[in-house]
């Protein structure tokens, strides 16, 4: 069954609480000042059964320009508004100003309710509903039904009973599948029970033993009892009037304007980006650095403005901007706000939450403006948009869930969709965005290229200095950026380098010509090698050239480190170790003053040879001859 508040909004002394009574049989009135003057100071609640045994909450919000703070309250969660009108003086400014409010909060269902019709002739009343028909052209209500009664003959009431049962039937349910939220309007204190809080749950579902978090204080309590409209409940939905007994938190720490809701489901923020609509009669602008009262849900609190397309707002006009409190704003991404004018205080406008983890936004950007845009537009914008906004960081579901002010159904089937597009995609656990995998896979491209051009010797780059040329700090990420790369077949990643896969290790001309000039050099040296430095000193004038070269020779076995200082041509280390193993055929060892002899070199080098044949392991040492371990393989 759906859940459906419907509330009140109009002129002072219109008939909103007669009208609500003779819907209910309920006086909203319960405070003795309002009885005693007649008007609605706070918010009353009242319930509905309508013809088709539906019930549905009634919020009776004062029209009273004083109380309109008191409005804004009571319009917390309104599905469906009956805008009274009086038939006697019409529509007036707090009319207006109401229906700008709604307007604003993005409600979409009402009935125009003519009160006082037993007050007025026919004529009269033919005057008062063609006007309100033009002065709501152009708003969610100008094809809304409009409905004649008298709360104090009961003309009309049952007739707007029905028009309120085809209403109901059409209205959209609110998700039930978000975390819950409840703005909480009062708090008081019931003896043997403790703490009472009462509001209009929003979002989700909450039951009896639940757990509930309340902000701003981020303090854990847990729900004792819910009762509906006096009637005890062991669960309660989005769309429903609520009373929470709760327990752990004391009476004085809760007031209007705090919110209970799951557990790390809201966001408390200080700076936030927003857009704005002026409303279109607003008697004041906003300037660049105004200060405004803000109000959201049961919230109001003051607001300093940064305008970042504009330098000041007219009746009528939008933009985009940045607001700062002085206190925690208790809120969530794609809520809807309420502005109201310094002083004298008076609407001027609202606007919908974008970011509530913005950093300082520089004005007249066109960047920071387009991102805006991204998330002022539609589902599917604002999810790219969020995932491209973490960079080369790995986004997760549940992140996207938490913030991004879209259901979980919602959130999943844009997902879906990204990633069968391919605009999103998954590396291991997380998300990220194409576009930034594309700049990333641009950046390493390039880093790359220019690696190996002046490195065409070498097999790839350093893992460790690629990390640090993509990333300007550390990212636990890049190891699965790197491996996707990899499965593309872009990338091709060797011990702790990294390449670009059609990369080949190649001899330029210039460095085919010193490979061959180093090589012809070392076939001379024969057995008796100079130092590695040494032979370096020779290309001094071509050093770079040398050394690329040079370790690409050691690196492919053209020339063998006998020591870490003295390197020799393979072919020169083959006939070194083909001697020494012939000398085992007449003998089972050999001494160092044997293979000198043989070899016909100094003992510097004899022994430079016999010790990389033992590294080798094909000889070793016994006392002070070598053996011979095993069959020695060609070099």
């Amino acid at each position: 069954m759906k859940h459906l508040v419907i509330g009140t909004a109009g002129h002072v002394d219109h008939g909103k609480t007669c009208l609500t009574k003779a819907l209910t049989g309920t006086d909203t009135d319960r405070l003795q000042e309002e009885q005693k003057r007649g008007i609605t100071i706070e918010i009353g609640f009242a319930q509905l059964t309508l013809p088709n045994g539906q019930r549905a909450s009634i919020v009776d919000v004062p029209g009273h320009e004083k109380f309109v703070r008191n409005m804004l309250v009571g319009a917390v969660g309104i599905d469906v508004v009956l805008l009274v009108v009086a038939a006697d003086e019409g529509f007036m400014p707090q009319t207006q100003e109401h229906l700008d409010i709604l307007s604003l909060l993005n409600v979409k269902n009402g009935i125009i309710v003519l009160t006082k019709a037993d007050m007025v002739d026919a004529d009269w009343l033919e005057v008062v509903k063609e006007d309100t028909r033009e002065r709501v052209k152009g708003t969610f209500l100008e094809n809304a039904p409009i409905m004649t009664v008298s709360s104090y003959t009961g003309q009309g009431i049952e007739e707007l009973k029905m028009a309120i049962v085809s209403m109901v039937e059409n209205t959209t349910p609110r998700k039930s599948d978000r975390p819950f939220r409840l703005p909480v309007d009062r708090a008081f204190s019931i003896k043997g029970f403790g703490t009472v809080i009462t509001g209009t749950l929003v979002d989700g579902t909450i039951q009896t033993g639940d757990t509930v978090m309340v902000y701003p204080q981020k303090k854990l309590a847990r729900v004792r009892e819910l009762q509906n409209h006096d009637e005890s409940q062991t669960q309660v939905e989005a769309g429903m009037r609520v009373a929470v007994n709760i327990a752990g938190v004391d009476r004085q720490e809760l007031v209007r304007g705090c919110t209970i809701a799951q557990p790390d489901s809201m966001q408390l923020s200080r700076q936030i980006a927003v857009f704005l609509q002026m409303t279109p009669d607003a008697a004041y602008s906003i300037k660049n650095s105004s200060k405004l009262h803000f109000h959201l849900g049961t919230q109001e609190l003051i607001c300093k403005v940064r305008l970042l397309d504009a330098d000041q707002l007219e009746a009528g006009e939008s933009g985009y901007a940045l607001l700062t409190f002085d206190e925690e704003l208790v809120a969530r991404n794609l809520d809807r706000f309420i502005i109201r004018f310094f002083s004298p205080m008076t609407t001027v406008g609202g606007g919908i939450v974008l970011d509530m983890d913005t950093p300082k936004l520089k004005r007249k950007d066109e960047a920071v403006l387009e991102r805006l845009k991204r998330l002022n537009a539609s589902a599917d914008l604002r999810i790219l948009q969020m995932v491209a906004d973490t960079g080369y960081a790995l986004v997760t579901e549940d992140h996207l869930l938490k913030h991004s002010g879209l259901s979980a159904a919602e959130v999943r089937e844009v997902l879906n969709k990204h990633l069968a597009d391919g605009n999103i995609l998954k590396i291991e656990n997380g998300l990220i965005a194409k576009e930034t995998m594309d700049a990333i896979w641009k950046r390493t491209e390039e880093i790359l290229t220019v690696f190996h051009k002046e490195n065409s010797l070498q097999e790839g780059l350093h893992l460790g200095e690629l990390r640090e040329k993509l990333f300007a700090s550390s990212s636990k990420n890049l190891d699965a950026i790197l491996n996707y790369f990899v499965q593309a077949g872009k990338l091709r990643l060797s011990g702790t380098s990294a390449a670009l896969a059609s990369f080949k290790c190649a001899f330029s001309p210039a460095q085919k010509a010193m490979q061959d000039e180093v090589d012809a050099l070392y076939q001379g040296f024969g057995f008796e090698v100079p130092l590695n430095t040494e032979v370096a000193e020779r290309y001094s004038n071509r050093q770079k050239l040398f050394n690329q070269v040079f370790t690409k020779m050691l690196k492919d076995g053209t020339l063998i480190a006998l020591t870490p200082q003295t390197s020799a041509h393979r072919d020169a280390c083959q006939k070194a170790m083909d001697t020494f193993v012939e000398m085992f055929q007449t003998s089972d060892s050999v001494t160092l003053a044997e293979y000198r002899t043989k070899m016909g070199v100094s003992r510097k080098y004899a022994q430079m040879y016999l010790d990389y044949f033992d590294r080798l392991k094909i000889s070793k040492m016994v006392g002070d001859h070598r053996v011979l371990l095993k069959p020695a393989a060609r070099t």
